[in-house]
């Protein structure tokens, strides 16, 4: 299976190379090998794949390849000051991973080689991940020129504009909200490798991984999400109706105006935003944070809820998403980690249960969205309540499925010995 994995993904990384370079971007593989030498996009990813890739070593080996990161930074620090550049990290994270792999490669056989591989994969593929979202994001900027934003503003209706409430809201708790959302918005992969640290912290002693987690549903959100985009492309509120959209918008105002209720036309758009927003990925990525939190211990269930709640306020709080965004992205998180596990089980009625029911909901609500939109407008006291509902059945049947499949782990009350009565 992984031999399977990493030539699917190894492929599908080419693919994306060879579409990004039609487009004249920067494909996941370009700007990976950039980082070796250049400045990383973001340092903390970079150390917390380390932490991921880590799992597969023991304690010694764990501060042996920090320091040696840490140290390898402190040369890249200290030269690119000498060269008059910023200050940045991260590099050095990227080739304590590299140096795991040659390792494993040259000196390690057999089980212990697959295993140390397999870390590499594990923290090389949240790294790569997030460059293959970077690369999507741009191709859809390029292949889809018009957006469908007024159709999702006018089903957004329905909530209540959701997204203008947030955004007011936002704004009234000055910097400090802002900026403890940006920060949560930012760093979700950071949280996600929390979660998976913990779920992978036997890997080391008991020399395997566990059948499922999260870095498994993480990926595979990531590489499916981003073709729905090009189904549906929309930039979010605060470009299509606010003032990062420019010219192109359709008028500065959002958070305080709310758009007219209007028939909703498909508008052309920049081919620089990405079309990044149905359905949410932050909200499929927080909700499958959420869901692999609840088994830990009461910190970890409790950042976990955190995450989800801000995450969800930073989507709509900063423009970047309407509310019919965020239970697409809900619908299809739990689809994913419904498919996921039944997968692993192999595929019981229960299973391919929830798998179509949570994919029929979710391609309903893609339909709704842009073909019914003014009519949900029209009728919010009964299509809200439709939304809300078609969310809460996808739950209660992935809750209910889920607790089905889960073992009985509790021992059977045993009677108290009477020796009098014996």
């Amino acid at each position: 299976m992984w031999v399977a994995a990493g030539v699917l993904t190894l492929g599908f990384l080419v693919a994306l190379q060879i579409a990004a370079h039609r487009y004249d971007v920067p494909g996941p593989i370009t700007s990976q090998w950039r980082e070796v030498v250049l400045a990383p996009k973001s340092g903390f990813l970079l150390y917390a794949s380390m932490g991921l890739m880590m799992v597969v070593l023991t304690w010694r080996q764990r501060l042996y390849a920090l320091g040696a990161a840490v140290g390898i930074d402190a040369v890249f620090l200290l030269v690119r000051w000498a060269a008059g550049a910023g200050p940045t990290f991260g590099n050095g994270a990227l080739w304590v991973i590299l140096g795991v792999a040659g390792l494993a490669l040259t000196r390690r056989t057999g089980n212990e080689r697959a295993l140390l591989l397999k870390g590499v994969g594990l923290g090389l593929l949240l790294v790569t991940g997030r460059k293959v979202g970077d690369t999507w994001l741009l191709i859809t900027s390029k292949a889809r020129p018009t957006v469908l934003d007024q159709y999702a503003a006018t089903a957004d209706r329905a909530l209540g504009d959701p997204s203008w409430v947030a955004g007011r809201v936002l704004h009234a708790t000055g910097p400090v909200g802002t900026h403890l959302l940006d920060y949560v918005y930012i760093q979700l992969a950071v949280a996600a490798v929390a979660v998976a640290v913990y779920q992978l912290r036997h890997v080391a002693t008991e020399r395997r991984f566990p059948r499922h987690h999260l870095v498994r549903t993480f990926l595979v959100i990531g590489m499916i999400g981003p073709a729905v985009y090009m189904l549906f492309p929309t930039v979010g509120p605060v470009f299509a109706y606010g003032p990062d959209g420019g010219h192109w918008a359709v008028a500065d105002m959002w958070p305080h105006t709310m758009p007219a209720v209007t028939a909703p036309h498909a508008m052309d758009f920049d081919q620089v935003t990405p079309r990044n927003c149905m359905p949410s990925l932050h909200t499929a990525w927080a909700t499958a944070i959420f869901v692999h939190s609840r088994k830990g211990p009461r910190a970890l269930r409790y950042a976990g809820a955190f995450w989800l709640v801000a995450t969800l306020a930073a989507t709509l709080g900063f423009g970047y998403h309407y509310g019919v965004d965020l239970i697409a992205g809900a619908v299809f998180s739990l689809t994913i980690e419904g498919a996921l596990r039944a997968y692993d089980r192999g595929w019981d009625a229960s299973g391919v249960q929830l798998v179509a029911y949570g994919t029929a909901v979710f391609a309903a609500l893609l339909a709704a969205y842009r073909w019914l939109p003014l009519e949900m407008a029209e009728h919010p006291w009964t299509s809200g309540p439709l939304l809300t509902f078609a969310l809460v059945s996808v739950i209660a049947l992935y809750v209910r499925t889920t607790q089905l499949w889960e073992p009985d782990t509790a021992p059977a009350p045993q009677p108290e010995p009477q020796p009098a009565l014996a």
